[in-house]
Order: C-alpha cells, then structure tokens, then sequence
C-alpha cells in the first residue's frame, strides 16, 4: 500500500508541477515567484556557492554545449539496457511477437536520425546574404513584428517571425525556441525534423510502456493469481484487490515495475508536450509567437504611445491559412521560399 500510494502521489505532484507551469507561464505570477524565491535562498546560501551555482546555470543554459546531449544519450541508453535486460528476456518466455518485442528498437533507430538532423541542420540562420529573401516570406503585422527593426547584435533587418537567439547568437528565421536537449534553435528549416524526433520519442516511451504492461498482465493472467485470497492483518480472508495485487508484482519484479513508472510518467510528459507542439504546428503559431501573444498589446505600447480613448490592440494569428496548408509549410518549407524567390 505504501509504495503505491507513494508512487501515484508522485504522479500526480509532477503533473500538476507541469501543468501549473503550463497555465502561469505566461503571466507575470511564475516570475515573481520564481524570484521571490530565488530571494529566499540568496539569505541562506554562501555567496560564494552562489556564484558557483550562476556559473554553472550558465553555461548549461546560456551557452551551447553538449551536456545535455549526452545526458539524453545516456538516459536513452539505460532506458533500453533495461528494457534489454529486464524485460525482453520474460517475455520471449511467454512468447510474445517479435515484431512487438522489437518495434522499440526501430522507433530508437529512427529516433535518433531525426535527433541527429535536428541537433545539425540549420535552423534558419539569418545572414546578410539570405536577408532580403526571408524578408519577403511572410508579412508584418505591425505589433508583434513590426517593420523596418533592425537586430542591434547582427545588424540585420529582423524579418517577420525572425529572433535573436542569445545562446546561439544568431537571428533565426521562424523562430520556435533554444531547445538544449538538441543543442540547437528550433526554426523554419529543422522544425520538422523536431517534431518527428519527438513523435517517436514518445512513441518509444508508450511501447516500452505498453510491452512491459503486457508482460505484467500476462504474469498475473497465467497464474489466475486474481482469483486467489489472502488474510490480512485482522485474519479475515479478502479476494485479492489492484492495490495487493501491485505489492505482489513489486515483490517478483521490483525492476520492471520501477521501468514502467518511469516510461509511464515520461510518456505523460512527452505526450503532452507533442500535443502542444502539434498544436502549435497546425495553427501555424512557433512557441515564442504563443509566449508572446498575452504580451503582445504590452509591448506594443512601449514602443508606441497611443491615445487614451484608442481601444487596445490584440494579437491575432496572420499567418495561419487553415490546418493542411500549415503542416505543409512547416513540414515542407523550402517550397515556400522558392515561391518567394520566383
């Protein structure tokens, strides 16, 4: 009872974790809290280990490096041992398809081709070169993008969409976000080589998920373990129940149970981030656009002061040409900039 109960409070604190960031992401809220309590720590930690700890925060979030590439490899590769060792073995015995049994490793192969694609193809880089041709694919808005703003770092002409990538230090056309997994800014020219490496990312988690589920319920089928009873501690005999049953599989698999809370928790994870990328995809919207849509009117009165009685301005999403028409020019996009240059 313990563990499960441990286990599903677990759970549910991660979920609700991501889904409070999630919703206070973008107000002010999340800000404040976060500085409020990084306040409190600055009065009980040292300085100096402060510092170490800026440093370090740093260089793993500001500047490009590998770190977590090889955090990624890492924890991809214990994953499957795991899986390779634990669990593929049990069930060869109870002579489950091979096919399933390896599906895992063909989504890991094509996985990783497409997190190699995403890790090294360009994004997007704008250069004084390709300047004027990403300045005529998509149009102004004049209050997220305004025209005629100049990038004070690359001093290049900021095309709609386009962004300043500090840890980069490049402006990217169609701009998503710095994602550090892949050590890489996610734009215009690898966003589909992104969301395909994370479709079978999570794809990968909900079949490890899945197999080790079926071995479970496989165990607790053949040995009609369900239909049995058990005397608990005030010596009345109960018909074995989810909660004894889980124990039971614990006590035989200890690993196995473990493995498939973790796939189980990281295909939640992914499955909802996959589902907001895809979101974003199909409206035509990149993750900085969704981030600033709320700011939007915001920051649009800092640069202009309007009058009084003037009703504000909100965002609206000028680029989206309905759901077909989007995935194509996010999953084909050289075809829209050879269109632009004809």
């Amino acid at each position: 009872m313990d563990f499960l109960v441990l286990f599903l409070l677990y759970l549910a604190l991660v979920l609700i974790g991501v889904t409070l960031i999630c919703i206070y992401s973008r107000t002010q809220f999340l800000k404040g809290l976060v500085r409020g309590g990084a306040q409190i720590f600055s009065c009980i930690i040292p300085e100096c280990l402060q510092r170490a700890v800026q440093r370090l925060l740093h260089y793993l979030f500001h500047t490009r490096n590998h770190t977590f590439i090889i955090l990624h490899l890492v924890l991809q590769g214990m994953v499957y041992t795991e899986y390779t060792w634990e669990v593929l073995g049990y069930c060869q015995e109870l002579e489950f398809s091979l096919y399933y049994l390896l599906l895992p490793y063909l989504l890991l192969f094509v996985n990783l081709f497409f997190f190699t694609l995403s890790c090294v193809t360009n994004p997007g880089t704008i250069t004084k070169a390709n300047e004027l041709l990403f300045l005529q694919v998509y149009e102004f808005d004049d209050l997220m993008f305004p025209k005629n703003v100049r990038c004070p770092t690359c001093d290049l002409r900021k095309p709609a969409r386009s962004k300043h990538c500090r840890v980069c230090n490049r402006c990217v056309h169609r701009f998503d976000h710095h994602c550090i997994w892949v050590n890489n800014c996610i734009g215009a020219w690898n966003t589909r080589y992104f969301l395909i490496y994370l479709l079978t990312l999570t794809a990968s988690a909900t079949t490890l998920a899945s197999v080790s589920a079926a071995f479970l319920a496989q165990v607790v089928f053949f040995s009609d373990f369900y239909l049995k009873t058990y005397i608990d501690n005030h010596g009345h005999s109960q018909v074995v129940d989810t909660v004894f049953l889980v124990q039971y599989l614990f006590l035989l698999f200890p690993r196995i149970i473990f493995f498939l809370g973790f796939v189980l928790v990281l295909s939640f994870l992914l499955g909802g981030y996959l589902c907001f990328a895809l979101y974003l995809a199909a409206t035509n919207q990149t993750t900085n656009e969704w981030y600033r849509a709320g700011q939007a009117p915001r920051q649009h009165c800092r640069h202009e002061a309007q009058p009084l009685s003037a009703e504000p301005q909100v965002f609206q999403n000028i680029h989206s040409h309905g759901v077909w028409s989007n995935l194509r020019e996010v999953f084909l996009p050289a075809t829209r900039y050879e269109k632009k240059k004809k």
